[in-house]
């Protein structure tokens, strides 16, 4: 059996403003239909979440719900995650979702964020080789 950490402490939290706008700025994101996540590197080391639950998608319960089944799903699969990403992930509204879809889609939609993000670093690196 592998011994696979299920943990998650506060320092893989995203709580600050200006760590929100670093992520929504790199304008990398990917969604489906019960989930959107925006991603930005960074220089931690491991890879934090950030929750960002709107008031449409219902009362305060059922946001701390929401946010609840998000963190669940992002603790179950940090083992399987990119290393060193910032990712805020968002619900789409009029979704009933449970933990194990949001699992389902964080996996998916992980596989196509993590190739958009190698895609611009590349990118970013090759225009950054011909500044030169």
């Amino acid at each position: 059996m592998t011994d696979i950490n299920y943990r998650f402490p506060k320092k893989y939290r995203l709580k600050e403003n200006a760590a929100f706008q670093r992520v929504y700025n790199a304008k990398q994101a990917k969604g489906d239909a019960h989930l959107l996540i925006f991603a930005a590197r960074n220089s931690v080391g491991y890879t934090r979440l950030g929750v960002s639950v709107s008031r449409k998608v219902g009362n305060a319960v059922a946001r701390a719900r929401f946010k609840r089944c998000l963190r669940e799903a992002f603790r179950l699969e940090y083992s399987a995650l990119p290393v060193g990403l910032d990712l805020i992930l968002i619900p789409r509204r009029g979704t009933t979702a449970d933990t194990d879809t949001y699992r389902a889609s964080l996996r998916k939609l992980m596989k196509q964020l993590t190739e958009l993000i190698t895609r611009n670093d590349r990118r970013s690196s090759r225009n950054q080789e011909t500044n030169r």
